[in-house]
């Protein structure tokens, strides 16, 4: 330019010419050529055999210096048979290894359940005891002190029987052993058979003594292994109980954002139609061990107080409860009474639960959990089948929420198809 200073489209023509430049010394940067890479080649008609001509080897196999041992083949996709297989293969041993698992630990799932059930049916003595005030802390602990006042009242009414029923039992043994010596058919089949030689001998056998130590050893492990289930049953209510609204937001917060408020209703109102089954259970009890007592007071049945318990608390289990506790109180009032005090038992029990199963039952559960009677008992008879009590009492309740989940998410949505 006159000036003297360099035209900027000649200084840019110039890099161009002379190419990308060394930023340290501002000289131009010679880069190698592009390589050109060596493609596989297919193999010819007459062409040597790879396995002994090693240049044959390396033209097939496509050999340059980015890949010395040839190039790789295509990776194998998801369709390819052996993915398909290992991944199948590695889903049903996951599978099967989460079974195993769930079975191994089955008693333990099982306790957790029925410790979140009661906690979930406890809720609303809880919250009701909120309202007048009292801080979650301490209704926790009063409703829990009530329930294990409930179960120490049952177990303390079943003592004075239990014990007076075992020294008459002890003081009346001389008297049973003599009755048998004197009785004149034992004693004809006693000449005619050696009934008394062969008792004796089975009695005094090592395999009886040693089946008899295994059948008290089995009672003993069964007794230990019931009550620590109770006692972990009862720890885990207690800090399921406490903990519970904060138990509920975690398994909300699970859900997406856009879905959660919607979730939370469903899941409140799920909780809410356990609590009332519950509710229902125990109102259903109460109802049964009263009308027992009244009964076997007016009849003047011995321990009156100890089998209406024994009623209300098997009455808690569905279809079969109250049948359990009805031939409990039979039995007591055959041996304890007479013949028609026996009788009188069945016909009342017989017609009490006539009026349970057709009435009280199903309005009952209708008002606190709205579920249909026939569906109640399905679902009872399908979970007794599939986990036997525990199964019978958990499967209202989930007949309730999967109706609930029917009703509010799958039948909206088949009317938008």
């Amino acid at each position: 330019m006159p000036s003297g200073a360099l035209d900027p489209d000649e200084v840019e023509k110039a890099e161009k010419a002379i190419g990308e430049r060394d930023p340290a010394t501002g000289g131009p940067v010679e880069r190698p050529l592009p390589a050109t890479s060596a493609e596989p080649v297919p193999p010819e008609p007459g062409a040597p055999d790879p396995a002994h001509d090693i240049e044959q080897r390396k033209r097939e196999a496509g050999v340059d210096h980015r890949f010395p041992f040839g190039r790789p083949g295509e990776p194998l996709g998801r369709a390819h048979p052996f993915i398909f297989g290992f991944t199948a293969a590695l889903g049903v041993i996951t599978a099967w290894m989460l079974v195993k698992a769930a079975t191994n630990a089955k008693s333990v799932i099982v306790m957790i359940v029925v410790a979140m059930f009661l906690a979930v049916g406890l809720n609303p003595a809880v919250e009701r005891l909120r309202r007048f005030g009292l801080p979650r802390g301490l209704a926790v602990g009063a409703v829990f002190l009530a329930v294990i006042a409930f179960f120490a009242g049952f177990v303390a009414s079943l003592v004075q029987p239990v014990s007076e029923q075992v020294t008459e039992l002890r003081k009346n043994i001389p008297n049973y052993v003599t009755q048998l010596q004197d009785n004149k058919r034992l004693a004809d089949w006693d000449k005619r058979y050696g009934l008394l030689d062969r008792a004796e001998k089975a009695v005094n056998s090592k395999g009886f003594q040693d089946s008899l130590t295994d059948t008290a050893t089995g009672l003993g492990k069964v007794a230990v292994n019931g009550i620590f289930q109770t006692i972990t049953i009862l720890i885990l209510t207690l800090y399921f109980l406490g903990s519970l609204p904060q138990i509920k937001t975690f398994f909300y917060q699970l859900a997406p954002r856009s879905r959660r408020a919607r979730v939370a209703l469903l899941g409140d109102e799920i909780l809410d139609r356990i609590g009332g089954y519950v509710a229902g259970q125990f109102t259903i009890a109460f109802i049964a061990g009263v009308t027992s007592y009244i009964f076997l007071t007016i009849m003047g049945v011995k321990y009156a107080i100890a089998l209406a318990l024994i009623v209300a608390v098997t009455d808690l289990i569905p279809l079969v409860g109250a049948t359990i506790g009805a031939v409990v109180v039979c039995l007591v009032a055959f041996l304890t009474g007479t013949t028609t005090d026996g009788v009188i038992c069945i016909v009342f029990y017989v017609i009490y639960q006539q009026v349970e199963n057709y009435l009280v039952y199903p309005r009952v559960m209708k008002r606190t959990v709205d579920v249909q009677p026939a569906v109640t008992i399905v679902a009872a008879l399908i979970g007794a089948a599939l986990l036997g009590v525990v199964g019978a009492l958990l499967a209202i309740p989930t007949a309730a929420a999967i109706s609930l989940i029917i009703r509010e998410v799958l039948m909206p949505r088949q009317e938008t198809m």
